[in-house]
């Protein structure tokens, strides 16, 4: 594919396959299209890893945190699960949600959560909102200890966050999607993998080994829930599509 941005015309030439698109400039198809190549030039030049919350690394796009933060607050869970902790800043982003909203609490699993990881973590006036739990994710003890956290009743959400393989993703959702309730979401992200396969930092394989591809095989298998994008709140532009690492992340359970 070849893209020319003609600025003095307000013009978007796509070239693909033979055939050429034009677009104009200020249009939402192109911001969609722009948008999709700025994901994958960002990626490989690690956007994400350049943002913090409340002192801690967070490592990811803000659109997707301000995306999960309007459903965080819509659902008001109990509970958030999130597998992958690395240095805890989005447990510190849920936990100070959990905060504001007066409810909630957050659990966190790694196969290994380093020592100045856990010690910024633990020392953190969040930490009181936060339980950490180090082992394997998809490990039945380690899925015990996390149920063992979950009460009767809780309203729970749970982010998927640590290996991004397929199969661990698909093992991950069947271990934790019992504890979601009708109208909660298990979120499986980074799923992007499947558009970042071609990049310098990626790898052919990521083109269907990523999260999308087991959100869209759990689903199958589980009709019980469905990959819909949460509905915006707001939006007064004509756009409709997230800018997004987390594409077809959203496996809400309805009733």
């Amino acid at each position: 594919m070849k893209i020319m941005i003609d600025t003095d015309n307000q013009k978007i030439i796509k070239e693909e396959n033979g055939q050429t698109t034009e677009y104009e400039l200020y249009s939402k198809e192109s911001f969609e299209l722009i948008s999709y190549h700025w994901l994958k030039v960002g990626w490989n030049q690690k956007y994400p890893y350049v943002f913090s919350w409340l002192g801690r690394p967070i490592i990811q796009l803000p659109e997707d945190m301000v995306r999960v933060q309007e459903v965080i607050y819509q659902i008001k869970p109990d509970v958030i699960i999130e597998t992958g902790v690395a240095h805890g800043g989005s447990l510190i982003y849920y936990a100070s949600l959990c905060k504001i909203l007066g409810k909630g609490r957050v659990i966190g699993i790694d196969i290994e959560i380093r020592p100045h990881n856990r010690q910024a973590i633990e020392g953190h006036p969040l930490f009181p909102w936060i339980t950490l739990v180090e082992g394997s994710s998809t490990e039945p003890e380690i899925i015990s200890q996390v149920r063992s956290l979950v009460k009767p009743g809780d309203v729970v959400m749970v982010i998927l966050d640590s290996n991004h393989t397929k199969q661990h993703v698909l093992n991950e959702l069947e271990a934790y999607h019992d504890l979601v309730p009708p109208d909660s979401y298990i979120v499986a992200t980074d799923g992007s993998m499947k558009d970042l396969y071609d990049t310098p930092c990626g790898k052919p394989e990521w083109i269907w080994n990523n999260p999308s591809a087991a959100a869209i095989e759990f689903a199958q298998k589980h009709p019980i829930f469905i990959i819909e994008q949460p509905d915006w709140p707001f939006n007064e532009s004509e756009l409709n599509q997230n800018v997004t690492h987390w594409p077809g992340a959203w496996l809400k359970r309805v009733k």
